[in-house]
């Protein structure tokens, strides 16, 4: 099988995390958290992972830059701003395991990657990857404009050969109003290949109520691959006119739960370790829910390399 390319877009940020009386830094970002755990379980000569953001000129941009690309994913693609910096945010996770974010975003480099001197090229280059990935939350923090070269950008791609693939991830307030998220949404749906998506989401944006309801409006858009995201609980996977796969999670006792953070986000780049390597659907849901279940058990977006699954 020849080496093939993925560029994974969007926004990384400081992480600050409560432990004990203080707090911990580091670093994460939905994409990003895929990005690392999928490098980290294909090996380089089988897929290039490149990450595709803006940072500042700073120096937590440039202890940024220096972890990915100890964690084996590109960096060539990522931009460095002038008179910008990387978001922030920080983790307060409670007794069980759950998190709250809270975090200051507003101006941060990412959301202008598309805006500056050199995104044309960046573009041109990205039209040619063999997979695009990018989630709801790369699209909310683009500008209108951005996001209609965003799209132009995906669907030149796919002229090209390559496939999308899109993870909800939808984050109302990120948005302007649902009015703007849904049309953003549909946009992108009609151009994507692949969709990891969960129904608290999609009862968010579309009113959704049952898995049925999210396969069927998904599919008919031109998704052809649908992976249903549902925590504690089986993943679904639907292929286009192929019967529905099934595939339980691993089971955690509550006391191993101890922080949820990228659970989903991990979960995306396990079942990607398998599908984009040539595995079945099957065996990718199964890769996604050991990894999430893995990465749960430990503090933080990106956990230790020493605790990855073998």
């Amino acid at each position: 099988m020849k080496k093939r390319n993925i560029a994974v877009i969007g926004e990384c940020m400081i992480e600050l995390t409560k432990k004990n009386n203080g707090l911990s830094q580091g670093f994460g970002g939905d994409t990003l958290n895929t990005a690392v755990y999928l490098a980290r379980q294909v090996a380089p000569s089988e897929l290039n992972v490149e990450y595709v953001t803006a940072l500042g000129t700073d120096s937590f941009s440039s202890e940024m830059i220096n972890a990915w690309q100890q964690e084996n994913v590109g960096t060539m693609l990522v931009q460095r701003l002038e008179n910008k910096l990387p978001g922030l945010y920080l983790i307060e996770t409670d007794a069980q395991g759950e998190r709250t974010f809270l975090y200051w975003r507003n101006d941060a480099a990412a959301r202008f990657w598309l805006e500056s001197e050199h995104a044309g090229k960046i573009c041109q280059q990205l039209t040619h990857y063999d997979y695009l990935y990018l989630s709801g939350i790369s699209l909310a923090i683009l500008s209108p404009q951005s996001r209609e070269t965003l799209m132009a950008l995906l669907v030149t791609c796919r002229k090209n050969g390559g496939k999308v693939i899109f993870d909800n991830n939808f984050r109302p307030r990120l948005w302007s109003s649902p009015t703007a998220a849904r049309t953003a949404y549909q946009a992108i749906l009609a151009c994507t290949d692949l969709a990891f998506l969960t129904l608290d989401d999609e009862k968010l944006l579309w009113g959704d109520t049952c898995i049925e309801q999210v396969i069927t409006r998904t599919h008919a858009v031109g998704v052809s691959e649908i992976v249903l995201k549902r925590g504690a609980e089986s993943c679904v996977v639907s292929r286009y006119q192929q019967p529905l796969i099934d595939v339980p999670a691993i089971r955690l006792a509550a006391n191993r739960i101890v922080d949820t953070t990228a659970a989903g986000d991990s979960f995306s780049a396990g079942y990607l370790a398998i599908r984009l390597t040539g595995g079945s659907a099957e065996d990718a849901a199964r890769r996604g829910h050991l990894t999430a279940s893995t990465v749960i058990q430990h503090r933080g977006a990106i956990i230790p390399l020493s605790a990855m699954p073998a």
